[in-house]
């Protein structure tokens, strides 16, 4: 008996010695949260970090944006598509999982650099994507790749589910960063596969509203901006989960950045409030308030802003955004409720600080605005301009300088020296929105100022045509007297700056020759002395002594190659004379009145040119300050004076057009008087059956009985029976003058009159088409034609059997130059107002019968 009792002991002893029929243990207890995170998640956590901190270095803000992003890890809030930043779990650093500051411990960084190293090139040779940052790189993976590598490993590794709850807690870390290294990668439904994980199996974690603030962080990337709130308005009002402070911190900026994006700016203003508040790092309550101030200032909150900029700056932790914050507080300036002088002395008071030495430019420019915002022209030019010579700290900021100044001329009618600044702003600005902005302001500004100096140019001619030879002769006697005293000015100036070089001027400056400079052994006259250095510009006394030296002899002079043989730099007075026809050039008949009497046009033929020139040029000016600066006022007032000039019929009336299509709806009085002057001088025009109906944009279906009379009119054409085609289309439009086939009648009898009548006829009957019915497919067809037409284009001509007539130079045919290609001395007619309310012609044309023209048939010459 014992030895069967000891037989089973033993079987006993060695089944219970057996590994395989142990109870099996779960893996959640610290050991193995302790080898989750230092075997894996530590290296997804610091590669995390030290991107962060790459991207915080690499921030550069732009301030010229409409809105900058709070946090320096991401890009700005305008950027729809940036990712919202992040990082860190609650162990090692920030519990909060906010983006990261940058560490002071270099030595710690690398290590996590070279932790991550091996993982990379491992990485790298399976196959993984390139880049860094998102961005690609020909070799390795990016450190947000190996991020979401390494996370993805910890997570299969030692991940412990158990019916449906995860045991290990380190996993909800190792979740936040694969959730936050997909987003910054542009992967945000992946990112919300990945938060979905904990809201299924950690939901009882206190760590949970992390994840929601991701959750609606992806959302707000997706533009589900409705849901994104959904998220955050739950997470707050479950009674279950409480908010730490770290949390509500980044809570509060990505909200604001939601509502900012979904467009409710004054709820954005709001939760920026509460960030300021609950926010202690300094860095980011200064970017809130300045944040906060850009949204207030454009709902046109000045006070408001102007507090929430003062907190920017004092909050602040650099030198460019402290004086941002002072532009952005002049910008909210009032000229009629805010103290201008205390507003200007605060300014001096700062930029006397040493602190701002090299940003002076910058808070010249603000005091510009300040002048601005008052009234007072004159000062804020001298500021602008004392910015201009300050040294450049901000590019785009020189060339808003240059935009403010190139204003003040624009407002003077001055459009050539506005132009001037404007290019010269446009050269240095940075801000491509801007930069945008003012190139097509700066192209409109020449066509205008091309106009503006033909106008006034063949003004002048013209009056001075109108005087008697006496009066002629007193006119120029005048002119030769400034001229003469100009001249000798300048030629005392010559000789004052000659004198300085040779002899003593009594000038014994530090920058004269005459000055004591013994024990400077490298002075300029020393140069090359035994006892110093050899090199010119070694010593700083020599260097402002060569530039006046260069600039009395040269000039300013741009750095180019044969620069002694090319022409000085061209001024804004020598840019308006050649404008002018004026040359710049003297010449030795200039002290003589006949000289210029001479010039002067006698013949009818050449002052009616210049009359036509002059009114055309006049009629694009009136054009262009509402199409392109929505000028309605100076428009009307510069078409109106184009009226009184008395010009002819055709220029007259389109005149008068203009001035009531660009009033009649926002001034009806000045509307009403071009209306009565058009139905007493052109009452069987189309204009005139305009004017009376403006609104009436109606047209009734096509007949039956009308489709049938243009498919007759259409043969004749094709069988080129002209006349009886033009007959049967005459008398349609008078019997159906609404009907939708009224445009392609119209279009038909235009090719009619080219076959019938010539080119010339065909151009007029184009022209009123593009006018009546511009957005008609008629109206499309006839702008092409008349761009051909009005082309260098040849013209093909035919003989009786259709074949090609091969032409000598003096039978070809003269193609009529469109405004377009007109020359200054025509002068621009600009953009004909076609889309003008009520232009009639713009009903419903789709029910059309077949037998469109599809081609422009061959012209008579």
């Amino acid at each position: 008996m014992r030895k069967y009792l000891l037989i089973i002991l033993a079987v006993i002893s060695i089944i219970a010695c057996n590994p395989r029929h142990k109870k099996k243990k779960t893996k959640s207890g610290p050991v193995n949260r302790f080898m989750t995170y230092y075997n894996t998640l530590f290296n997804s956590k610091e590669a995390l970090a030290a991107e962060m901190e790459s991207r915080d270095k690499a921030h550069v803000d732009n301030f010229y944006d409409p809105y900058i992003s709070v946090y320096t890890t991401e890009d700005d809030v305008t950027n729809i598509q940036n990712p919202i930043s992040g990082s860190g779990s609650n162990n090692g650093s920030n519990d909060s999982g906010a983006p990261m500051p940058i560490r002071g411990n270099s030595g710690s960084r690398s290590s996590a650099n070279s932790a991550f190293n091996t993982d990379n090139e491992r990485f790298s040779s399976t196959g993984g994507s390139s880049g860094s940052s998102g961005n690609g790189n020909k070799k390795g993976a990016s450190i947000l790749q190996i991020t979401e590598a390494k996370a993805t490993k910890a997570i299969t590794k030692y991940s412990v589910l158990v019916n449906g709850v995860e045991k290990n807690k380190k996993i909800f870390d190792a979740y936040i960063l694969l959730a936050k290294a997909r987003m910054y990668q542009g992967k945000y439904l992946e990112s919300l596969d990945a938060l979905s994980y904990l809201f299924n199996t950690m939901d009882k974690d206190k760590r949970l509203p992390l994840a929601y603030i991701y959750k609606a962080a992806n959302y707000t990337k997706l533009k589900e901006y409705y849901r994104a709130e959904e998220v955050l308005k739950d997470m707050e009002e479950n009674p279950k989960i409480k908010l730490k402070k770290e949390y509500l911190r980044i809570l509060r900026v990505y909200q604001a950045e939601n509502f900012l994006k979904w467009g409710k700016k004054e709820l954005a203003a709001e939760v920026l409030e509460d960030a300021f508040a609950v926010n202690k790092d300094r860095k980011t309550k200064s970017r809130i308030a300045f944040l906060r101030g850009q949204i207030l200032s454009g709902l046109n909150r000045k006070d408001e802003a102007r507090e929430s900029f003062a907190a920017a700056y004092k909050y602040a932790n650099s030198y460019e955004f402290e004086v941002k914050s002072q532009i952005e507080i002049a910008k909210t300036f009032d000229g009629k409720a805010d103290s201008y002088e205390e507003a200007m002395a605060y300014l001096a008071k700062i930029a006397k600080k040493g602190t701002y030495a090299s940003r002076k430019n910058e808070l010249y420019y603000a005091s510009g605005l300040v002048a601005t915002s008052a009234a007072k022209d004159s000062i804020a030019d001298t500021f602008f301009r004392k910015a201009l010579k300050e040294k450049q700290s901000d590019p785009q900021i020189r060339g808003l300088t240059y935009s403010e100044i190139a204003k003040k001329y624009f407002a003077k009618d001055d459009y050539l020296t506005a132009g001037v600044y404007y290019d010269s702003a446009l050269a240095v600005m940075t801000y491509l929105p801007e930069k945008e902005r003012l190139t097509d302001l700066t192209a409109n500004i020449k066509k205008l100022s091309k106009n503006y100096y033909v106008v006034k140019k063949n003004d002048s001619i013209l009056t001075l045509a109108k005087m008697t030879p006496e009066e002629q002769r007193q006119y120029f006697t005048k002119y030769i007297d400034k001229i003469k005293a100009k001249e000798e000015a300048e030629a005392l100036e010559k000789r004052k700056s000659e004198r300085s070089k040779g002899f003593d001027n009594s000038d014994y400056s530090a920058n004269s020759i005459f000055a004591n400079n013994s024990s400077d052994a490298n002075s300029f006259q020393n140069f090359g002395i035994t006892g110093g250095s050899t090199f010119y510009f070694a010593n700083s006394n020599n260097i402002p002594r060569g530039e006046s030296s260069f600039k009395q002899t040269w000039g300013n002079r741009t750095l180019m190659d044969n620069w002694r043989y090319s022409a000085k730099t061209t001024t804004i007075e020598e840019l308006k004379n050649e404008a002018l026809g004026l040359a710049n050039a003297p010449d030795p008949r200039r002290l003589e009145p006949d000289f210029y009497i001479e010039k002067i046009p006698t013949s009818a033929d050449e002052l009616g040119r210049l009359k036509k020139d002059r009114d055309t040029a006049s009629l694009g000016m009136g054009r262009m300050y509402e199409s392109f600066f929505g000028n309605t006022k100076l428009a009307t007032k510069t078409l109106f004076d184009l009226v009184e000039a008395k010009p002819d019929e055709e220029t007259d009336l389109q005149a008068l057009y203009n001035i009531f299509v660009f009033n009649y709806e926002k001034n009806p009085a000045d509307a009403e008087k071009a209306k009565q002057q058009i139905l007493a001088k052109y009452p069987y025009t189309s204009y005139a059956e305009f004017v009376k109906n403006p609104k009436n944009k109606d047209f009734n279906k096509s007949t039956a009985d009308v489709e049938k009379l243009y498919a007759d009119a259409y043969k004749l054409y094709e069988t080129e029976k002209f006349a009886e085609s033009s007959a049967i289309i005459d008398k349609a439009i008078a019997d159906n003058p609404k009907d939708a086939l009224v445009p392609k009648f119209y279009l038909l009898n235009a090719y009619n009159a080219g076959k019938n009548a010539g080119k010339e006829i065909m151009i007029l009957q184009l022209e009123q088409i593009v006018l009546n019915y511009a957005k008609t497919p008629e109206g499309i067809k006839a702008k092409e034609l008349l761009k051909y037409l009005k082309s260098d284009a040849k013209l093909e001509l035919t003989d009786e059997t259709g074949n090609a007539i091969s032409q000598k130079p003096n039978q070809q045919v003269n193609n009529t130059q469109g405004p377009e290609n007109q020359d200054i001395h025509r002068g621009d007619v600009g953009e004909v107002p076609t889309g003008g309310p009520g232009i009639p012609g713009q009903g419903d044309v789709s029910q059309q019968p077949q037998g469109e023209i599809q081609n422009a048939p061959k012209i008579k010459k």
